[in-house]
């Protein structure tokens, strides 16, 4: 297998029919290009490899602005969208505080309603990307309170707007609007985006705007960030593999250390660039693998995301297929990539060996940017819980259930290929045990035995993804072996299409072969840890 740094096969035209879709209306509505999300996701791969905390602050003011132009009154939307949307303001989303992690329902920022209809905001906000910085204007945080007399819990919780700086009638700078940084967070990585601590309200001057018309729909409108966010996170994980695996394997190309594997007992043989060497090969076959198949599932999920979208006027019932899946996959691209991520940079430090451990090479850095991945935007155990008490059961189990069909269909339709065959069989047996495993929740469910279902969620959708990630390289894999058919040797394209069919056969054999057995074992209730 040939390990080019980026392969440049033709892509055929998207075309995507019917009429404008949400996103595109807004994207038109706000200066912004309306592209779809596909596209999308794969100039984020770029800029967020290349740095992923510095694309922080943009990411970021994007989504807050996309909250407020799903949820925001008109006037609000003419007043902060565009602006967050072009840099000139960024954004930020305001939920942790220090007694309450992933417990939002136990947040205790405060609003109370004044007389001209803003609110005054008084609390304290914690791990705030992009907190503070003098990249933007002005700074528009999206900031979680209770009104008071609001009920207890997340029921009780609403969304304001608090600007680092008050906006005058013409829309210029006004004083600041009493959001003081307490502190900024010391990181193990990630050191390159400002995380701070917030004060709103010290000195009883901080004003809020209500998202919307109606309190206490902080979280239903929140979420619509945190899923945007959610799979913004998955395409990190992704970058920062792609970023490891392509500068692992430059490395590899250019250092010189051994023998040939076939001449190792010869002390005179010359010394050989150590990607001749099979464990290196392994390691950079097991990251190149992952790493498209982590692309394959974050495209796939913007692509029933584009369709959601397009069709939801057009077709309803296709448009609620494709948003189911979005639905289901999102845990899956989460925390799937987010957990690969930080496992995989550490398997870059080690095909370079000592000089990965050195600041000289950046894969290090990579090791440590990538483990808030797993962290926030909800932990990976909040992924897992959201996947296996949510989403398997959404709508009747249909959104599973489909998800399920699709993989058999590939299956059947593929089961005699004549170069993947064997790899599609071991496919099929693993999306199979899925209902094995999913059967096994019910049947705990039902017994009153929740526990257990906590307890192997996160190796439930680590599985799952598994499933996922080997059916989308098995059916890459199936259409480069067609275009193989053809194709000299000597073509530009020829060494793409064949890493291909080995990172799918390579990821069948070695992983998800493996699905089967391990589920077996995950319905083989193990109570030790309780």
């Amino acid at each position: 297998v040939d390990f080019p740094t980026l392969g440049r096969p033709t892509i055929p035209r998207l075309k995507l029919t019917g009429s404008k879709s949400r996103a595109q209306r807004h994207g038109n509505e706000h200066g912004g290009q309306g592209a779809p999300s596909m596209l999308t996701v794969s100039v984020e791969e770029m800029l967020t490899g290349a740095n992923v905390a510095f694309n922080m602050y943009p990411g970021l003011a994007f989504g807050a602005a996309e909250a407020l132009a799903e949820c925001a009154t008109e006037e609000q939307k003419h007043k902060y969208v565009e602006k967050m949307i072009n840099g000139t303001w960024g954004g930020t989303m305001c939920l942790t505080e220090p007694h309450a992690g992933s417990d939002v329902g136990s947040a205790t920022t405060s609003a109370k309603k004044n007389a001209d209809g803003t609110y005054s905001i008084r609390g304290t906000k914690i791990y705030i990307s992009g907190g503070d910085h003098d990249l933007a204007d002005n700074i528009i945080h999206l900031v979680l309170a209770r009104v008071e007399g609001a009920p207890a819990g997340t029921k009780g919780l609403s969304l304001f707007i608090v600007p680092k700086y008050r906006i005058q009638a013409d829309g210029s700078r006004g004083r600041p609007n009493d959001v003081q940084v307490a502190s900024i967070e010391h990181k193990m990585g990630l050191n390159g985006s400002a995380t701070c601590v917030l004060n709103f309200g010290e000195d009883g001057q901080c004003m809020g705007e209500l998202v919307g018309t109606v309190e206490n729909m902080g979280i239903s409108q929140m979420f619509r960030m945190m899923n945007s966010a959610r799979i913004a996170v998955g395409v990190q994980g992704l970058s920062v593999t792609a970023s490891a695996y392509y500068n692992a394997v430059e490395y590899a190309k250019d250092r010189k250390q051994g023998a040939h594997y076939t001449q190792w007992k010869d002390p005179a043989a010359p010394r050989v660039s150590i990607i001749q060497h099979p464990d290196i090969r392994r390691m950079l076959l097991e990251l190149k693998a992952t790493t498209e198949g982590m692309r394959a599932l974050v495209v796939k999920l913007a692509m029933h995301n584009d369709f959601a979208r397009q069709l939801a006027t057009v077709d309803p019932d296709k448009a609620a297929y494709h948003k189911g899946q979005v639905e289901l996959l999102t845990p899956l691209v989460k925390g799937y990539n987010s957990e690969e991520a930080y496992r995989l940079c550490g398997q870059a430090i080690q095909v370079y060996g000592g000089a990965g451990y050195l600041k000289d090479y950046p894969v290090e850095q990579y090791a440590r940017d990538s483990k808030i991945f797993t962290i926030y935007e909800g932990t990976t155990h909040i992924q897992a819980m959201d996947l296996v008490a949510r989403k398997l059961g959404q709508a009747g189990g249909t959104y599973f259930q489909q998800f399920l069909g699709d993989v058999a269909s590939f299956v059947e339709t593929h089961s005699s290929h004549p170069v993947l065959g064997a790899q599609v069989a071991v496919l099929g047996k693993a999306q199979e045990s899925l209902i094995q495993a999913a059967m096994s929740f019910l049947g705990w469910s039902q017994e009153g035995k929740t526990h257990r279902v906590a307890l192997v969620a996160n190796r439930f959708l680590f599985l799952m993804s598994q499933v996922a990630v080997g059916w989308l390289l098995l059916d890459a894999a199936v259409r480069s072996v067609a275009k193989l058919e053809n194709m000299p040797s000597s073509h530009e394209d020829y060494a793409f299409y064949e890493g291909k069919k080995h990172s799918a056969i390579w990821y069948a054999k070695n992983v998800v072969a493996l699905v089967e057995p391990t589920i077996a074992t995950l319905i083989d209730p193990d109570d030790s840890a309780m």
